[in-house]
């Protein structure tokens, strides 16, 4: 049979009874003969709850030493997974990613996965036991412990089953899949069963939860198949229901979605727009006006440089809305005048959303009905930015939720 990983979140490993349903679920997938591996988070609220302890201590903790106790809640749900699929008899053995070893570079609470030494593994694997690995956890080429950043449960599990050449990893979570949106914000959004890396790499970065976007990259990069599932239902319910439930994340080729134009609707609460006015419209204006905002560690997102008009011109960009104030302070402080511009100004109040769909690339007319439909419910757009397979737009924060529910219903995704 196969060899499969499966992932569970912290939702899923939140109690005990909890966690004793994971085991059986997991066991019922080794009795059918798979191999398994399994990679749990901590318990829900488990890493908040120790990093407050550090800040109630520090304001500034250091990174090294908060990675040596943000690790340790992954650390408490592999042992009781052990322990739990021990008690049904099964053969079990959990590992800290730093025994494995899953190998990182040195970046304390962002660290990136290097290498992973299989040999210890495959060999329990083997031997026929149950082997469950720490997610979101590492160790670097001085033997210190490092984390992943939040969600990097999510990208040790691909990187696992991409070590392994597992036949599938199994992204277990408190949803059901992924949708054509939220469905806190359109009731009949509806669950795909199937979804390409592209289109849900840009529906991650655009806001999306369901998978964090690291993972989603390095399911593509190393082409392992991801199916997201939900551990909320019966653990006993059969096997094949289960492995063909939820969505599965693959390959354009395998996901047969050529007449499917568009696939989601994807939005962003969490953005700001910034506006630099009366720029000198010279070589090398843009990067002395980004160059200090990414040196402050501020991601921007959508950009525009208007037509010159006697040697000015006004340059917007968007960043996170958790940024905004420091990117006003660093423009403010040491751009503006450097640049002789007129003034800055901004707005906090803005949302993204976004149409997605591999189908853009065959299909004419997207982006006409996208501005037609904004039309017509009478929402402004203030900015656009596309991809081959996305196209965004920059809207009053107010209008977002009326955009979405317009938007799938003008692409039909409720019938698709």
């Amino acid at each position: 049979m196969a060899l499969i990983v499966h992932k569970y979140g912290g939702t899923s490993m939140g109690s005990t009874e909890r966690i004793k349903n994971v085991a059986k679920r997991v066991a019922k997938w080794h009795d059918a003969g798979h191999q398994i591996v399994v990679v749990p988070s901590a318990m829900s609220g488990e890493t908040n709850r120790i990093i407050g302890l550090a800040k109630e201590i520090s304001a500034q903790p250091d990174p090294r030493e908060l990675d040596m106790i943000a690790s340790t809640g992954e650390q408490v749900s592999v042992g009781l997974l052990a322990i739990a699929l021990q008690a049904i008899g099964k053969q079990a053995v959990s590992y800290a990613g730093w025994q494995v070893a899953i190998k990182t570079d040195s970046a304390h609470t962002k660290a990136r996965i290097a290498s992973i030494d299989e040999t210890k593994v495959k060999a329990d694997l083997d031997a026929g036991k149950i082997v469950i690995i720490t997610g979101f956890q590492g160790v670097d080429e001085l033997g210190n412990i490092t984390t992943l950043g939040r969600g990097g449960s999510d990208t040790s599990a691909v990187a696992v089953a991409a070590a392994l050449k597992a036949q599938e990893c199994l992204i277990y979570t408190d949803v059901d899949g992924v949708y054509t949106t939220d469905p806190r914000v359109v009731s009949d959004a509806r669950r795909l069963n199937t979804v390409t890396f592209e289109e849900m790499l840009e529906m991650a970065s655009l806001g999306s939860k369901v998978l964090q976007i690291r993972s989603v990259e390095f399911a593509g990069n190393y082409r392992m198949p991801t199916r997201v599932l939900s551990s909320l239902t019966d653990p006993l319910i059969p096997l094949e229901e289960e492995a063909n439930s939820g969505t599965l994340i693959s390959f354009e080729e395998d996901t047969h979605m050529e007449q499917a134009t568009i696939t989601g609707i994807a939005f962003n609460r969490d953005e700001a727009k910034i506006t630099v006015l009366g720029v000198p419209d010279r070589p090398g204006i843009a990067y002395q006006i980004l160059g200090p905002v990414a040196d402050a560690n501020i991601e921007v997102d959508m950009i525009i440089q208007n037509q010159s008009v006697e040697g000015k011109t006004d340059f917007t960009f968007t960043v996170p809305r958790g940024e905004y104030t420091k990117a006003m302070e660093v423009l403010e402080g040491s751009v503006k005048a450097h640049i002789g511009a007129g003034s800055i100004v901004g707005d906090s109040k803005v949302s993204k959303v976004s149409v997605v769909g591999v189908g853009m690339r065959s299909h004419v007319g997207i982006a006409s009905q996208m501005f037609r439909t904004l039309s017509e419910e009478s929402i402004n757009i203030q900015m656009i930015s596309t991809s081959e397979i996305k196209i965004s737009v920059l809207i009053d924060e107010k209008y977002m939720e009326l955009a979405v529910r317009a938007l799938h219903k003008a692409f039909g995704l409720e019938n698709a």
